[in-house]
């Protein structure tokens, strides 16, 4: 189990988060500057994992205004330390980051291939409540889920 430190992000994660976005995901990777934005803006809230001062993941999670549904937007490992905990670790502080904000569910969407996510989702007692067929830029299909907060 990782003994990862879970903070607000920084600017100056945003090399390493940018890193992980690109060697973790094949295709839908948010650019630099949304990676940025994020880190800024009142409407989401970027996390990282920090372990022995290196980032080694990240959660975003977007708000809109007057709703009580918080999104998972993404979640990422360096697959260097995947296994660890530190998904897990990531999405409490995100479902916590949502529970702060007053809302009452959390919602996310995964590719229906990624079966570690979808592990970690139902296992955290996130229900399947929709597919959506060519929802990633590949065409991939995502599962939704959502979780009462």
């Amino acid at each position: 189990m990782t003994k990862a430190i879970i903070r607000k992000a920084h600017l100056s994660d945003l090399d390493r988060v940018e890193e992980i976005e690109w060697s973790v995901f094949e295709s839908d990777q948010l650019s630099r500057q949304s990676l940025r934005r994020y880190m800024q803006v009142a409407s989401a809230a970027m996390i990282v994992a920090q372990e022995d001062k290196t980032t080694t993941g990240y959660a975003l999670v977007g708000f809109r205004k007057g709703s009580t549904i918080g999104r998972l937007y993404s979640i990422a490992v360096d697959k260097a330390c995947a296994g660890r905990g530190v998904g897990r670790l990531l999405l409490d502080a995100s479902e916590q980051a949502a529970k702060t904000r007053k809302c009452k569910r959390f919602a996310l969407e995964v590719r229906a291939d990624n079966k570690r996510a979808i592990k970690l989702y139902k296992k955290n007692d996130y229900v399947l409540i929709g597919r959506e067929d060519d929802w990633y830029e590949d065409g991939g299909t995502a599962l939704k889920f959502e979780k009462a907060l």
